[in-house]
Order: C-alpha cells, then sequence, then structure tokens
C-alpha cells in the first residue's frame, strides 16, 4: 500500500545476475515512452533475458494468464495485436512453455528514470474485508458513497497535447465548474450525498484504507458479502497521512506501515478525524458481482493476487508484462517475479514505481500493509519479428 512517508528510497544493491537462456536483444539503446508531448519520465534500454535477475526461476504461467486477459483492452495499440494473437493462439500449459513463448514474442527493457536511476520503489495493496450492514444500524454508521450526481467529469484529451490523460472534476455551480467537496467536507455532510449510501461500516480507519486499496468486501450481520471496486474520485489530489505523521515525528519512516497507522489511530481516537481530513482525495465506489475473480484494475480487468501491479502509465504502459526485483517486508528475502501492469494509483508515481496486489485476506493484508521495498523493474515489449 502506497503511504507514502516522503523518506528517502532505501538504497537496493544490485542482484547477482543468473544467465537464463534466450534470445539476444538489439543492441542497448535509450527508448522513450510515448509522451504527448510532455516531458518523458522513463526511459527504457533494451536488454537481453540473461540480465534480468531471477528470470528463468520464477513460475512464469500465472503472469502469461493474466497478460493473456489482459490483450482485449491493449489491442488497439498496433504494437501489440501480434503478440497478443499469438498469446492466443499458443498452447502455453506450463511455466516452461510460458517463458519460451514469452522469450520469442517479447523484449525486456530496463525501466529508468530520466536521468538513468534504476531503483525506485516498491508497495503493497491487498482487497481488505470490513464489517458493515445495508442500513445504518449499531455499529454500523460510516457510510459507503457511490458516484454523486454532481459530480462532473471532463475529458481533456482533446484541449492540448499536454493534457491528453488528463480529467477535470468538480462540480457546476451557476456557470462554473467549481472544485468538488474534499474529504473534511463530505465528512461533514456537506455534499448532497443522501441516498448514496451502498453500504454503513463500523470503522472510519477501515474506510480510509479501502479508499486507499480501492476495492474491498463487507461481510453484512447477515453473513451476506457486499463486493466493492472503485467507481470515481473527487478530483482532489492524494496526500499521505503516514508521510504527515513521519513529518510531525508522530512515527518513524521505518514505522509508517498501515498496521502502524491503524494502531497511532487508536490510540489517538480525539485526533484521528483531523488526520483524515487531511487527505482530501475521496474514493467513490460501485458494487460488483458477487461471483467475480478478483477486483477490476484501471483495466477493467480482474486483478491476480501476487502477480497483478499498479504503475504510472505515463512511465508503463497498461497490459504489459514487467518483470521485478525487490525484497519481501521484514525478511529481506528476495521477491522477483513476473507481474502486469494493471492498475494505476493516486500516490503511484514515477518511472521506477509499482504496487504490487497481495490479494485478500489476513496473510495479504499482513504483507501489503508492510511493504515499502527498494525495486528495480524490467517491462517487456512486443518484438518487431513477433513469429
Amino acid at each position: 500500500m502506497a503511504l507514502g512517508t516522503g523518506c528517502t528510497t532505501p538504497r537496493m544493491e544490485r542482484p547477482t545476475i543468473r544467465q537464463a537462456p534466450g534470445p539476444q536483444a538489439a543492441a542497448p539503446a535509450i527508448v522513450k515512452a510515448e509522451s504527448g508531448g510532455a516531458v518523458p519520465i522513463v526511459k527504457l534500454i533494451p536488454v537481453t533475458y540473461a540480465d534480468v535477475p531471477g528470470w528463468g526461476e520464477d513460475d512464469h504461467l500465472p503472469a502469461f494468464r493474466a497478460f493473456l486477459r489482459s490483450c482485449p483492452a491493449i489491442t488497439t495499440g498496433e504494437s501489440w495485436r501480434p503478440a497478443c494473437t499469438a498469446a492466443a493462439r499458443s498452447q502455453v500449459e506450463s511455466s516452461e512453455s510460458a517463458r519460451q513463448f514469452l522469450e520469442r514474442t517479447l523484449v525486456p527493457h530496463r525501466v529508468t528514470s530520466p536521468d538513468g536511476k534504476a531503483q525506485g520503489l516498491l508497495t503493497g495493496y491487498y482487497e481488505p474485508l470490513l464489517r458493515g450492514s445495508r442500513t445504518p444500524s449499531g455499529p454500523f454508521q460510516v457510510p459507503v458513497y457511490s458516484t454523486p450526481d454532481d459530480l462532473v467529469s471532463v475529458d481533456l484529451s482533446s484541449v492540448a497535447p499536454e493534457t491528453r490523460k488528463m480529467r477535470l472534476r468538480g462540480r457546476v455551480v451557476g456557470r462554473k465548474i467549481l472544485p468538488y467537496w474534499s474529504r473534511a467536507e463530505i465528512d461533514e455532510g456537506a455534499a448532497p450525498l443522501t441516498g448514496k449510501e451502498i453500504v454503513w461500516v463500523d470503522d472510519p480507519v477501515d474506510l480510509f484504507f479501502l479508499h486507499v486499496q480501492g476495492s474491498g468486501r463487507v461481510q453484512t450481520e447477515n453473513g451476506d458479502v457486499v463486493r466493492l471496486g472503485y467507481a470515481d474520485q473527487n478530483g482532489h489530489p492524494y496526500r499521505s497521512i503516514g508521510r504527515l505523521l513521519v513529518e510531525r515525528g508522530e512515527l518513524t519512516a521505518d514505522q509508517a506501515s498501515m498496521q502502524a497507522i491503524k494502531a497511532w489511530g487508536r490510540r489517538h481516537p480525539d485526533r484521528l478525524a483531523s488526520l483524515l481530513a487531511e487527505n482530501p482525495s475521496y474514493v467513490f465506489f460501485r458494487e460488483l458481482p458477487p461471483s467475480l475473480e478478483g477486483p477490476p484494475g484501471s483495466m477493467g480487468i480482474p486483478l491476480t493476487g501476487g502477480r497483478s501491479i499498479a504503475v504510472d502509465p505515463s512511465a508503463v504502459a497498461l497490459g504489459a508484462p514487467v518483470f521485478i526485483a525487490s525484497t519481501m517486508p521484514g525478511s529481506g528475502k528476495p521477491l522477483r517475479r513476473l507481474t502486469v501492469a494493471q492498475d494505476t494509483g493516486g500516490a503511484i508515481k514515477g518511472a521506477v514505481r509499482a504496487d504490487l496486489f497481495w490479494g485478500f485476506g489476513p496473510e495479504a493484508e499482513e504483507i501489503a500493509g508492510r511493504m515499502r521495498e527498494p525495486l528495480e523493474m524490467w517491462v517487456l515489449l512486443p518484438r518487431a519479428d513477433v513469429p
């Protein structure tokens, strides 16, 4: 989970390179991501699979299947169509056949910032379980809202090249578009949200972190489970409360996990509301089918636990396979695996930056809440001569 404490990203020693078999890529050269006229935020450097640490040791099949599910959403780009067509026709049924297919059709590119920095930050997120009710009763007094009727969303893609991927959110007052209500204003009842309640939960902190995660489940008193997915956002920028607590000396940088922030809230209930209000961003939800395989990411594709990541789409193309090299929180055990860029997030900005989706359940919550680890990334892009 991207709590963002503002501390310097831990320095990561370059992993030992293991020689993995695979065809050679073209001679190294700098490739810039599409920027729509804006200043590029990433450099992509073609390498060989032998340069990707741990490539030959991973189980490639889960990520291959996640990539295949993403293909319908990315084949609008000519460069991906041959690779996706080949994937759909392939007879991939094992890790080995998945690895061989990927090596034949895609080229690994090391992801760096424009100045060549290859180290970044990996956080984690998960699908939380909250307690709630379909009606406000007893402890269940904190509403989860669907998208309000007065929230206006304006696509700015046709205004100018630099606004190609931008969207303006607000509310119309007279002939003006004003900022939509902030978190503090919504919590105080300023926004016209009566009737937009999907469910009521029992803990404002759990609701806050549901906003951070972007999806979740609510178990009601009668045992029913309500699945929630991201619908929209109020247009205000995300501000990390973990970073604020570190800046104020309430927590150290190493302590700014989800678990530590929740513990701080229990110790300071009189200060909790004002802290949460300092993040003006507010997320609205939609109810999802209970049988859905996983929560949908930004592409509308169900996320795969341990294999889906959120990225900055200005740096890494959504739908692309991405190999990550990092460490597990606490133990420092190497974490090297193939993932697929299938989601985005308000705190996920920059070239070497990712948020790994860990799935649902207590174990996923425990890992994701403590994850703030050094990261290196390699994005796999289509070869010009896909067989």
